[in-house]
């Protein structure tokens, strides 16, 4: 390891773990709150789940260079804006979520359901009151692997010149015919699972924040 090199790029490395938090970060919180709603009328109305499941399949199959190559022509933005990178991640997300908040709710007990209507909810109530906070374990479980999948993503977002870590790997190949390409790449590596890991930790938390009873039932 290189550390003369590490200390003089520090600033740039500062920069760009910066950056890289920011966008897997927006861009998961976004595709969340987005897959919310729709998952839960893919449960609410059957009929809609097919082609929301189906819909999300195919979103989740293109590559993510091509998204990020196809957006400014799409919504009319900078080819090196950072939005690109945020939407289409947002998008991934969303395609991967879907499916997971209607299973999750597909998998709450029925008598819970029944319960909560003998209470007197009624079913948008039970949906968001009950079913949902039901769900929250399994929803959770989903995010979990779209936000390492999106700190993996990002670094696609260099080869369109967005600043973020996947500068450190380009800067390693860059390197490759000096001896001191492993230095930027290990660095990205390293500096990328710590990122990943404070959003698993994160997200573990929200959970058990939000899901009190599990652990009284521990």
């Amino acid at each position: 390891m290189n550390w003369q090199w590490l200390s003089d790029n520090s600033a740039d490395i500062r920069s760009w773990f910066l950056a890289h938090l920011y966008l897997a970060g927006v861009s998961t919180v976004l595709g969340l709150v987005l897959s919310l709603p729709l998952g839960m009328i893919a449960y609410r109305f059957r009929w809609t789940y097919p082609p929301l499941i189906n819909l999300a399949g195919i979103l989740y199959t293109i590559p993510s260079i091509a998204l990020f190559v196809l957006l400014p022509g799409l919504i009319g933005t900078s080819f090196l804006s950072p939005l690109n990178v945020i939407i289409a991640l947002t998008l991934y997300t969303l395609a991967l979520l879907v499916r997971v908040v209607a299973d999750a709710l597909r998998a709450v007990p029925e008598d819970v359901r029944l319960s909560a209507q003998a209470m007197g909810y009624r079913p948008l109530a039970s949906l968001l009151r009950v079913q949902l906070p039901m769900a929250i374990p399994v929803i959770g479980a989903g995010l979990r692997v779209a936000a390492v999948s999106n700190v993996s993503l990002v670094a696609v977002g260099t080869l369109i010149g967005v600043q973020q870590l996947g500068q450190l790997f380009t800067r390693g190949l860059a390197l490759s015919n000096y001896g001191a390409f492993y230095t930027p790449i290990w660095a990205g590596i390293v500096l990328s699972i710590v990122i990943a890991v404070a959003f698993d930790l994160l997200i573990l938390l929200g959970i058990r924040l939000a899901s009190p009873w599990q652990r009284v039932s521990r």
